[in-house]
């Protein structure tokens, strides 16, 4: 589990969030004091971030549960104020959610890639599933003749990515 207090810090997660905010949003993130709410215009302010990047950033993280806002509505003008709060304390179930979703899109391509078998065309690098060559003939839209792909190098990849992955996960 990843603690809040040096979460920051953590290679791992600065590469995870660097995905999700980019490198703005990571410089945001390291000046955000996390213990009071802040408008986005204030962090825009403080951070020199533009401020459609701060919004961009804050909605992001607010997306994974990672932000949070109240709302104030001022009583003469009618405008509405959000203050912005981290919430990193949620990042371990936003990284499980992601590797859930991205362990679910490798164990389907495992299965594609395992209950197939291939052809390509060497000149223009397409690769037909057995049935899709079969329906051609064996002949490429550009006219030559496909051969057999092996995917063996990429199945065996594949099944050591969801095996890892599902052993993290706790999948048995």
């Amino acid at each position: 589990m990843v603690e809040e207090i040096d979460v920051l810090d953590n290679p791992a997660v600065r590469a995870y969030l660097i995905r999700m905010v980019g490198e703005e949003g990571l410089t945001l993130l390291e000046n955000f004091d996390r213990t009071i709410e802040k408008t986005d215009e204030e962090l825009a302010e403080e951070t020199g971030i533009n401020l459609n990047s701060v919004r961009n950033t804050l909605y992001t993280l607010y997306g994974k549960r990672l932000a949070q806002y109240r709302r104030e509505k001022n009583q003469e003008t009618g405008w509405l104020t959000y203050k912005w709060k981290l919430r990193l304390d949620n990042l371990n179930d936003a990284l499980t959610e992601d590797m859930e979703e991205a362990f679910e899109k490798l164990a389907a391509r495992e299965l594609y890639e395992d209950e197939n078998d291939f052809f390509i065309c060497n000149t223009c690098g397409i690769v037909y599933t057995f049935n899709d060559a079969l329906a051609v003939e064996f002949t490429c839209q550009c006219g030559m003749h496909m051969e057999h792909f092996d995917n063996e190098l990429l199945l065996n990849a594949l099944k050591t990515r969801v095996a890892a992955m599902r052993a993290t996960l706790g999948k048995v």
